[in-house]
């Protein structure tokens, strides 16, 4: 095939390829921003996530938070004139298509970062898709500690912008523990989904109940399998087990389902319950009625932290999409802080230099203890975010009397639960 030289455009010489490098590259050095021939071209971020099936409100509440954010990103000029184009894609909560998908983006799509909003099953997966790509990842909703935790696992683009279950562990195991000896509740079992997420979530709140309360004795477990729709069986197991306190990591459609059909054979009439993850609209709003007895971790909750800055962010959120936000909804809204904080220090959305300045930064935060969340350096994953438990009622405030926890005592206790898993 012979190329028509006069109608075909003449490609640049490697001359003037590195002029204009060179010239993009002193621009940056005196503080504009690098000019390039992509200049208007988005910058596209690839999110798998969960959008159907019993959980979809993971990945439904998870995409509105970031696409809120991102929008007022892109309203206020975006990063030098650019815009953020986040594609998002249904995993439906398998594993294996999560990677699939995480793939894709990057591969086939274009996507140059990747927002991580699946469940813990599904992100492990993620993670090792963006460790083999060599892509920014930040995980927005696995609370596996292990993901971050154990440097096995790490991968120096990726990071963790959920809570972690070891804190919540901590400060949910001395509020209970609080509680045991207030109430004399010895005996306990546990109900919890049958994978990583919950099975880790549980042994560690055990852990640290045990911890600061040494007559603790955990009678039994039951391990339904995640996203089971009849639990019968299992609410049967816990009436013959006849425990005098119960604590789960049920979450989301599961958590709900087992409250509505465990509220029909009273079954916690007289049995305080524990559950992580029941203080979330998502839940709140899904059951029938809040039931006597229940304790929760603060998932996301307008009032807490009590500040008005939280309250105008679920406020906003509720008058955009008609309902309130989830704790997934804040901890991808956090993430999109720290992506967009991190490309204006650094003029940049190269995986690496993104990487290096998230590492040990801090921003302000809605969602802080302090108003501020830190991206821990050594494992790469959010501290002093709020975090706190306690008893629920049926209305607002859902939580009138929380107790916040104390971060001083979560590092402490933590490093010596690194140390002995061989983490440090």
């Amino acid at each position: 095939m012979t190329l028509n030289r006069k109608s075909t455009p003449a490609l640049p010489t490697r001359r003037k390829i590195i002029q204009s490098a060179g010239a993009a590259a002193g621009l940056s050095a005196i503080g504009l921003p690098a000019i390039s021939f992509a200049d208007d071209k988005p910058i596209k971020i690839g999110m798998p996530t969960i959008l159907s099936g019993r959980v979809a409100t993971l990945g439904i509440s998870s995409r509105n938070a970031v696409m809120m954010e991102i929008e007022k990103f892109n309203a206020a000029g975006g990063f030098g004139g650019r815009k953020i184009e986040v594609i998002v894609r249904d995993s439906k909560g398998a594993p294996q298509e999560s990677a699939r998908i995480a793939r894709e983006l990057v591969n086939s799509e274009g996507c140059e970062l990747l927002i991580d909003g699946e469940a813990s099953t599904g992100s492990f997966a993620v993670q090792e898709v963006a460790r083999d790509l060599g892509v920014f990842c930040i995980h927005t909703c696995s609370e596996t500690s292990s993901l971050s935790a154990d440097p096995k696992l790490r991968s120096p683009y990726s990071f963790r912008c959920a809570r972690q279950g070891i804190h919540d562990a901590i400060i949910g195991g001395s509020y209970a523990a609080t509680v045991a000896k207030e109430k004399g509740l010895k005996r306990w079992m546990t109900i919890s989904p049958d994978y990583a997420y919950g099975r880790d979530t549980t042994a560690e709140f055990m852990e640290y109940l045990k911890h600061f309360n040494k007559d603790i004795e955990v009678i039994g477990e039951v391990w339904p399998k995640i996203f089971q729709p009849d639990y019968t069986e299992s609410i049967t197991r816990l009436q013959q087990g006849k425990p005098q306190a119960v604590y789960s990591a049920l979450w989301g459609g599961d958590l709900s389902s087992f409250i509505d059909q465990a509220s029909i054979y009273a079954l916690f009439k007289d049995m305080p319950f524990f559950a992580v993850s029941m203080a979330d609209y998502t839940v709140l709003t899904a059951i029938k009625a809040v039931p006597p007895n229940l304790y929760s971790c603060n998932r996301y909750l307008k009032s807490f932290p009590n500040t008005a800055a939280n309250t105008a962010w679920g406020d906003a959120y509720f008058a955009k999409f008609k309902e309130y936000p989830t704790n997934w909804a804040w901890q991808n809204a956090a993430a999109v802080s720290f992506i967009t904080t991190a490309m204006k220090k650094t003029n940049s959305i190269d995986s690496k230099k993104l990487s290096e300045a998230l590492r040990g930064m801090t921003i302000d935060s809605p969602f802080g203890a302090n108003g501020k969340i830190t991206m821990r350096a050594e494992d790469q994953t959010i501290v002093e975010y709020a975090d706190g438990w306690g008893a629920l009622i049926n209305k607002e405030p859902y939580m009138p009397t929380p107790q916040a926890g104390d971060w001083k005592v979560v590092y402490e206790l933590e490093a010596e639960w690194k140390k002995r898993k061989g983490y440090l």
